[in-house]
């Protein structure tokens, strides 16, 4: 297949997907509205010229991925991968689950979880609907339905969004140059279901990949999900990233997708030193997370009404904090900033 139409291939299956995301949404709105004509969100609506912008803003990130495939940060075939699977298994349940989120927001109830799932051991506030979803992360349902949901969020460039961490990451592993692949250490922070560390396998086939996070039912669907690969498997842990397991100067590089802006400013910060700490000197720690509204100013009022949307209780305060000032403070230096779309990254060194 040639380039060209590999490229209008994965532009087709990106707009599909794009189609998908915004067909689901209106549908469920007109649906809740008519379940439940009560149930108002405070949110403004977002004015067409906003629409477009943030349009502009995909298509620019799209360009970006399929330019990291062009020059070969990771393979083409990545830029179709998709778990069709889980979507045939579970998009259903996606439907099936909205009752209960709707009366959860009714009441507005978000810290409701069933009696059969243990809450013991976590952080406070951990203990959260994030996203209004049932039982939070503590749940195999949850952990099965996550990926589906922020894809329909995002419209499907969740992964998208999710690579750009690759092309800075095999950058800042270049100063370790004389290290053999296989002994360079990887961890990804609040790695989740695993998609963030399918991806690194797919750019760094031989680093030796480690992936911490709360959630145990989380980390049963990465295993299953790495367990598809027929290479080595990233070790996983079961971990609060305030406490990481690792002895200090472990790792050549740290990455975290989408976390910070779920933590309060205290864990936040504890998280960042931790991250710190278990990072080699001269190691590279890669955050991914939303933008934040000194960013796109366009996108304020998206930014505002996300905490609306979906109960994300620490968004707000995320949205104006300063990270940069937070890696500072930790030891980290040489921050580097990108934003693609709706994510912003922070591409941070530690002294050698």
């Amino acid at each position: 297949m040639s380039d060209t139409l590999t490229k209008l291939t994965y532009q087709t299956f990106q707009q599909g997907k794009n189609y998908f995301g915004l067909a689901h949404k209106t549908l469920s709105s007109q649906l809740r509205k008519l379940v439940h004509p009560t149930l108002e969100q405070q949110v403004k609506p977002i004015p067409n010229e906003v629409l477009l912008k943030l349009q502009e803003k995909l298509n620019q990130l799209l360009e970006t991925d399929w330019q990291d495939a062009e020059k070969g940060v990771y393979p083409k075939s990545l830029l179709f991968d998709n778990p069709w699977e889980d979507f045939f298994r579970y998009y259903p349940v996606t439907w099936l689950d909205l009752p209960q989120i709707w009366e959860r927001m009714k009441q507005n109830n978000n810290q409701d979880f069933s009696p059969e799932i243990e809450t013991d051991g976590y952080p406070s506030y951990y203990m959260q609907n994030f996203h209004h979803q049932s039982n939070g992360y503590l749940s195999e349902m949850s952990a099965n339905l996550y990926d589906l949901q922020v894809e329909i969020l995002f419209g499907g460039s969740t992964d998208a969004m999710r690579r750009r961490i690759l092309a800075p990451l095999k950058s800042g592993l270049e100063i370790f140059g004389n290290v053999p692949p296989r002994n360079v250490r990887i961890l990804d922070v609040a790695c989740g279901t695993g998609r963030t560390l399918k991806l690194m396998r797919a750019a760094l086939p031989q680093a030796s990949l480690f992936g911490a996070d709360l959630s145990p039912a989380y980390l049963r669907k990465a295993n299953e999900l790495l367990s598809q690969n027929p290479v080595e498997l990233p070790q996983l842990l079961q971990a609060n990233a305030e406490e990481l397991p690792y002895l200090d100067d472990y790792f050549h590089a740290v990455t975290s997708v989408f976390l910070f802006h779920e933590l309060p400013a205290t864990a936040r910060q504890a998280v960042i030193e931790q991250c710190f700490r278990v990072t080699k000197p001269g190691g590279v720690f890669i955050i991914c997370d939303s933008i934040q509204k000194s960013d796109s100013p366009e996108m304020e009022l998206m930014i505002d009404n996300f905490p609306e949307t979906f109960h994300e209780p620490y968004y707000k305060h995320y949205a104006t904090d300063d990270l940069v000032e937070r890696l500072e403070k930790a030891g980290f230096e040489n921050i580097d900033i990108q934003v693609h779309f709706m994510s912003k990254y922070f591409i941070a060194h530690k002294p050698a």
